[in-house]
């Protein structure tokens, strides 16, 4: 008797053609606006992000008055003004030891619309931990009296070093057309610890294109610093600094010729440190009026490892798919970087370079993202397969961040002077939000089910989990990530660091015990969000307090 096999391959394909497509990488559209240009964006709480714009004409408003500062509620989608005395324009800053968020430096001018702005060059924003998810009575505190950097700085960087307090690097004093021809060449700390700027040899050697210095804090306590296309490691301890080999081949990577940078994944038992930057321009820093919104973007990263074998050894090289220009790196809690935003031509800054289109600097906006995965072969680290178009340009003014949620808050966009909208602006202030979301969260995930407000260095911890049927298999792989969520600004995400801790999972699938770092220098104490990953899915984050949780400075 013979069968025949068409019923049954028919059949199978008509089965196959049904089944769901697996999740992929999404960008989701929120139906509420930011109301101001979210240019500079912080995760501040578990359900809270810190916008900061400058003082402008948005239309988010608050007594009486344009709003630049705004809370943005990760649960629900929604904003709220946030008032602000000095202008935060072109801003840094991170979180202290204790969890209160600094914001530091800014625009030294004023705006018609609002009389009573103070200048914010000097500037210092302090928004203390916020136990409302909602941010009901939470406000930012300033007194620029009392409360104020040494040095006037606009367009500063700083990040969070092994005391809990706060390294500022650079920046320039007052409006400058392009270059930094009215440089900040210091350094200062917050909580102060002189009363004098420290000044910087590498700060000047890095002019004029050295605003937003891309600095790291390493593991050994010192740090990372890379400026133009120039690099040190500076001893804060010892006042001292160690010169690096240049990015290769002539490309320049911090403002106004922007790339972006990120301190790779820490991990255990040693914690060698590796920098990875993208993206830049490949020119000497001439007359502005010689460059131009179409010089192309740089398709270069470098990448460096931070020990002696390393650094004798100096950048290794490879591409992005295309080049960038204001590019932002990001952590995955899985240790992979996400690459987004940006242009592939141009500049930052604003109507200063030839040929702008409208007032940017920039064109070719980039609207599909990228993953680079540090422990890939050289070659196939950067792929954006299967990875989505944003279809909303982010280029000078942008922001982005990981949430403790797992997924990416992107927002902002503002190559004008102020709010500037209309069907023939190519680029305009931009108040859409959007997320991107992974597709882990399309898919039952691990989760996390309490965790200690307050993590110990050096010790181990375990906390109780649930791990669905899907991510049982024996042998799935099983990472626990300790990140520093960061502060983005200028593309670059200051501060923002992932230290992976040893875990294992119970046999029965129902606790997580992990080893914390073993002392602030590794990661320096304040707050933090712990995920736990396997096979590529990760939980939600757990808001934790890594040390003591008091003022700095504290040597933990």
């Amino acid at each position: 008797m013979k069968t025949s096999v068409l019923p049954i391959l028919s059949a199978f394909i008509s089965c196959a053609l049904s089944a769901p497509a697996a999740p992929g990488w999404r960008f989701d559209l929120k139906q509420e606006r930011s109301g101001i240009v979210a240019l500079e964006s912080i995760v501040v709480s578990p359900t809270l992000v810190v916008f900061f714009d400058r003082a402008s004409d948005d239309p988010l408003q608050i007594n009486g008055h344009s709003a630049w500062g705004a809370l943005w509620n990760l649960k629900t989608s929604t904003v709220r003004p946030l008032d602000v005395l000095t202008n935060s324009f072109c801003a840094s800053g991170a979180l202290l030891s204790n969890g209160t968020m600094a914001s530091v430096g800014g625009d030294p001018n004023g705006f018609p619309g609002n009389p009573d702005i103070k200048p914010g060059n000097q500037a210092i924003r302090l928004f203390e931990p916020c136990a409302s998810p909602s941010g009901d009575g939470c406000t930012l505190f300033e007194d620029p009296i009392n409360l104020h950097l040494l040095e006037k700085r606009w367009y500063p960087s700083s990040v969070r070093i092994f005391d809990g307090s706060l390294l500022i690097v650079g920046g320039m004093h007052e409006d400058t057309p392009f270059y930094n021809t009215d440089p900040a060449l210091s350094f200062e700390f917050f909580p102060p610890k002189e009363s004098t700027p420290r000044p910087s040899e590498f700060l000047k050697r890095s002019l004029p294109s050295n605003l937003f210095p891309r600095i790291f804090a390493l593991p050994d306590g010192k740090v990372f610093m890379v400026a133009n296309n120039q690099s040190i490691i500076y001893d804060i301890e010892a006042n001292t600094e160690r010169i690096l080999p240049d990015i290769p081949n002539n490309v320049r990577v911090t403002n106004p010729i922007d790339g972006s940078a990120i301190l790779l994944p820490l991990s255990p038992p040693d914690f060698i440190p590796e920098v990875l930057v993208c993206g830049g321009t490949q020119t000497d820093t001439i007359d502005p009026l010689q460059l131009s919104s179409q010089t192309p973007a740089t398709s270069q990263c470098s990448r460096i490892r931070l020990d002696e074998e390393g650094i004798a050894r100096g950048w290794e090289v490879e591409h992005m798919l295309e080049g960038r220009t204001m590019p932002e790196l990001v952590h995955l809690p899985n240790g992979q970087v996400l690459i987004a935003n940006g242009a592939r031509s141009g500049f930052a800054a604003i109507h200063s370079v030839g040929h702008p289109i409208g007032n940017s600097n920039s064109d070719h906006a980039v609207l599909v993202p990228s993953l680079y995965t540090p422990d890939a072969p050289l070659g196939r680290r950067i792929s954006n397969a299967g990875m989505p178009s944003s279809g909303i340009a982010r280029v000078y003014h942008s922001s982005i961040t990981l949430t403790p949620q797992g997924n990416f808050l992107i927002a902002g966009s503002n190559p004008n002077q102020n709010t500037t909208v209309g069907p023939d602006v190519k680029f305009p202030s931009e108040f859409r939000v959007q997320t991107l979301d992974p597709p882990f969260m399309f898919v039952e995930r691990p989760k996390i089910l309490n965790a200690p407000k307050k993590l110990a260095f050096n010790r181990k911890v375990t906390v109780p989990i649930s791990v669905p049927s899907s991510l049982a298999r024996p042998g799935a792989k099983v990472q626990v990530s300790l990140m520093d969520l960061g502060f983005s600004s200028h593309a670059f995400h200051s501060g923002a660091r992932l230290v992976f801790m040893d875990a294992t999972i119970s046999r029965d699938r129902k606790s997580l015990t992990f080893t914390t770092p073993p002392n602030g220098r590794v990661f320096p104490p304040g707050p933090a969000t712990v995920f736990l990953t396997i096979d590529d899915v990760s939980s939600e984050g757990a808001w934790v307090m890594m040390g003591s949780g008091r003022s700095p400075p504290t040597l933990e």
